[in-house]
């Protein structure tokens, strides 16, 4: 049974440099590839939303967006796919700081050859499928087993680009855990986590599986939802205030659950990136936190 050909996307606005990588491709009798061919990185982008190739191979000199810009929005929109960058001789220091900017290796113009190209294409695929397990073990709070701060921004900045291209709306929440200080002083740690453990349930019975959610540290977590027709800021507060009420009202209970929210909506020609959207949901759940424990203070 022979192999499947793994799709790969060129992303090269220069007709001959093309060719030529398609020759040595197509003479590498023992890897066999789709090449699938584009001339910018906005055609990039639709080619990954779309056909979703298995490998790109990225020139840091195209028309619309160059060097390390392009590198990494094809990152953000393609975390799956290892990425090779094309440069010319004279340029080979771009290429190395793409390497820090998340590509897996690079090919210099001029010095491609079959062999060449095969060894750079595997060692990619490879070192990306390492690079992959590691970020899988170090982007999950071990606690809850939510997304980190690092893996829910990581997936919230890929949902964020793909609708900026859509024109999608979306929510960002930001949620604190209160009193999360006198349940330690209460019960300890041990009855802390437990509290931060009951609040991540809450959170996933509240999200659907399609939506991004994550433990951003400490009391911190934080939520990305696409926005459906019923869906509302509004919609979303009760749906946590239910399932809270409904943990509350269990029996031999040590702690009792609270939170305060902060949600923000983005999408369309917005450009505000994940970090900033959830700054001004933490001062939104400030402002909430700070009318209860006045109104508290009041009774």
């Amino acid at each position: 049974m022979s192999p499947k050909a793994l799709r790969v996307l060129l992303v090269e606005d220069n007709a001959g440099d093309a060719r030529l990588f398609a020759e040595a491709v197509a003479e590498a009798r023992s890897f066999k590839c789709e090449l699938l061919h584009r001339v910018s990185v906005e055609q990039a982008l639709i080619c990954v939303a779309t056909e979703n190739p298995e490998m790109i191979v990225l020139d840091l000199g195209l028309p619309d967006i160059r060097g390390l810009d392009a590198v990494r929005k094809v990152r953000i929109a393609a975390p799956e796919a290892p990425l090779v960058v094309l440069t010319g001789l004279d340029d080979e220091a771009s290429a190395v700081a793409a390497l820090h900017a998340g590509a897996q290796d690079y090919l210099i113009k001029g010095q491609l050859d079959s062999a060449l190209l095969v060894r750079a294409l595997r060692y990619a695929i490879e070192r990306h499928r390492m690079q992959l397990a590691l970020q899988k073990e170090s982007s999950i709070d071990e606690l809850t087993g939510l997304a980190n701060r690092r893996g829910f921004l990581m997936l919230a900045e890929q949902h964020a680009l793909l609708a900026r291209r859509t024109g999608e709306t979306f929510l960002v929440g930001f949620i604190d855990l209160n009193g999360l200080k006198q349940i330690n002083d209460t019960l300890g740690h041990q009855g802390g986590d437990a509290a931060i453990v009951e609040a991540a349930q809450v959170l996933k019975a509240c999200c659907r599986q399609s939506d991004i959610f994550g433990r951003l540290g400490g009391d911190e977590f934080a939520f990305l939802l696409p926005v459906t027709s019923d869906e509302t800021r509004e919609s979303i507060r009760e749906r946590f205030r239910q399932e809270l009420l409904l943990r509350n009202a269990e029996q031999g209970r040590g702690f009792r659950l609270s939170f305060s929210m902060g949600i923000v909506a983005a999408g369309g020609t917005q450009e505000s990136t994940v970090e900033e959207l959830l700054a001004q949901a933490d001062a939104l759940m400030y402002e909430e936190k700070q009318a209860n424990d006045t109104a508290i203070r009041r009774m």
